[in-house]
């Protein structure tokens, strides 16, 4: 085997190795209910989080080859509706940026500084919604303004309903997933740092995963 033979498969050996790394978009169709459904009716209703049985997740590209997750522990949200299918749905949504976890404390810490979150000043990270609009198949897309380091920006959620079910207490129960892309450099977080070949450490797009279920608020005694 000749040197440029060798060459050749190490070539083929590092592209295939980079694509096999390189991040694929969460499927959010994937998602669907195994229970038995509720029918909700058109009423005036307000839901509030199931904070254990949800959860946020973002994924970045690191190094360009791979990704790096992480999630914040601490969040909340509410919802409120009176159609049926949410298409009138009101929607708020609150992290703790302070709650990070990385499985790395002192990747933690860094995110925790002015470099990025700056949780000393920002706190928090919110979203209110603007409009979420059905699309079919119980997809929605989820538009809001989602304010971060005291930067507001427009944020689209591509939104997969799993159903409502009714629970072993009778609170009707609603499921979600989202998923969205932010170009996290649009936030005024500072921290660019480059490979040795001009490329992003930590790369602008950041991809958010939300695992979220609502309890509807049982109707207010007449």
């Amino acid at each position: 085997m000749n040197s440029k033979t060798i060459v050749s498969f190490a070539v083929t050996g590092m592209l295939i190795s980079f694509v096999a790394l390189k991040s694929k978009p969460t499927n959010i169709d994937n998602f669907k209910m195994e229970g038995t459904a509720v029918e909700l009716k058109a009423e005036p209703s307000t839901w509030a989080l199931d904070a254990k049985h949800s959860n946020v997740v973002f994924n970045v590209n690191y190094m360009a080859i791979a990704e790096v997750s992480g999630k914040f522990t601490s969040f909340k949200a509410d919802m409120t509706n009176e159609k049926a299918d949410f298409s009138d749905a009101k929607i708020n949504f609150t992290i703790d940026a302070t709650s990070v976890d990385t499985d790395d404390p002192g990747r933690d810490k860094h995110l925790n500084s002015d470099d990025f979150f700056n949780t000393a000043t920002y706190p928090e990270i919110k979203f209110t919604s603007t409009s979420f609009k059905p699309l079919g198949d119980n997809k929605y897309e989820l538009t809001g303004d989602m304010t971060m380091r005291d930067v507001t920006r427009a944020v689209t959620f591509d939104v997969k309903y799993g159903g409502s079910v009714t629970d072993a207490k009778a609170n009707v129960r609603a499921g979600f997933k989202a998923r969205a892309v932010i170009d996290r450099l649009g936030y005024g977080i500072k921290w660019t740092n480059k490979t040795p070949d001009g490329g992003l450490v930590v790369g602008k797009d950041v991809e958010i995963v939300l695992n979220i279920q609502m309890r509807k608020a049982a109707p207010a005694a007449k």
